[in-house]
């Protein structure tokens, strides 16, 4: 990519868009074409197509998607399948039809079976029955990284396809209904904290262990592969290293400085027994993540307390 490049980010205000959006600037990448959902709703293709034909991009990052935890996979199965299919598909095309020189497509670790060997590889897709509580999501990310092969394969598009861990950090998802497990920790011990609560609640039993992936490494590992990589394999993206969900917990509260007890309840599901991935394939290439996961927690934590959910808490609790 050249600094002059018309780059367009889809899904420039979330989680990992916006560290997308930050990592490009911050490389002097100043074309970059970015619209809101209101602006373009890419579920409605033939505004797609428009906005390809018109804008034209050379690079095409698509970060764009309907994502949750596991209430809300569990709660709106057909809005995750359908919203991503269209999202994906009417891009990706519309990519390819309007010349783009290459397109980055954002899967997720969840495209691999529930009970897939561990760590992860690459290779595991597509080798057994995936998660229940996120099925839908994850059929859509698949689908989508069969896209970008066959149009590879037919046309000769350069598109490839990236799956990131368990991703945090600024412009997370902080609603308690929707928001992955550890923004949701987050609030829920700041709350707790400034409540002055004894005690802090979480889902399942704590021994499902996942992989965390600073939004803003995902950010610089997506720029690198963009720039370096050109195949039709997928690429997965990650640090390496799991923890088990009760310990994440016992981390976010030492970070929080919540001092009260941490409470398990069991009748919530667990999710998969473990997410690790295997980034030997990433790091052959020349990438290895930077942010430690307790810098990256309490990097996140103090973006938190900047934003308005977090004043609205303390000052309803003050009054």
């Amino acid at each position: 990519m050249e600094k002059h490049d018309r780059i367009y980010v889809a899904g420039h205000r979330g989680l990992a868009g916006s560290a997308i959006v930050r990592r490009l600037q911050a490389e002097g990448y100043s074309n970059l074409i970015l619209k809101t959902r209101a602006e373009l709703d890419l579920r409605n293709q033939a505004a797609t197509d428009a906005f390809f034909a018109a804008e034209r991009p050379a690079y095409v990052f698509l970060a764009a998607a309907k994502v949750g935890g596991i209430l809300a996979n569990d709660l709106e199965g057909a809005a995750f399948i359908r919203d991503n299919l269209l999202i994906q598909t009417n891009a990706i095309d519309a990519a390819w039809r309007n010349g783009a020189r290459k397109l980055l497509f954002l899967g997720s670790s969840c495209i691999y079976p529930k009970l897939a060997p561990q760590p992860m590889k690459e290779e595991h897709l597509l080798t057994g029955r995936l998660e229940p509580t996120n099925e839908p999501y994850a059929i859509a990310k698949i689908a989508g990284i069969g896209m970008c092969q066959a149009y590879r394969k037919q046309y000769g598009f350069d598109a490839i396809s990236l799956m990131p861990t368990n991703l945090y950090g600024p412009n997370d998802n902080f609603d308690l209904k929707g928001s992955h497990v550890l923004p949701a920790l987050i609030r829920k011990f700041h709350e707790a904290k400034i409540s002055g609560a004894k005690d802090v609640t979480i889902w399942g039993s704590g021994k499902p262990k996942r992989e965390f992936l600073h939004v803003d490494d995902l950010a610089d590992a997506a720029v690198f592969l963009m720039k370096h990589y050109s195949d039709p394999e997928i690429v997965n993206v990650g640090v390496g290293e799991d923890v088990s969900i009760r310990d994440l917990a016992m981390l976010v509260r030492k970070v929080v400085g919540f001092e009260g007890t941490l409470v398990q309840d069991t009748s919530k599901p667990d999710g998969t027994p473990r997410k690790l991935l295997d980034v030997s394939r990433l790091n052959s290439i020349g990438w290895k993540a930077r942010i430690s996961l307790e810098d990256g927690i309490a990097q996140t934590y103090r973006w938190y307390l900047e934003q308005p959910l977090s004043r609205e808490f303390e000052l309803s609790t003050a009054r």
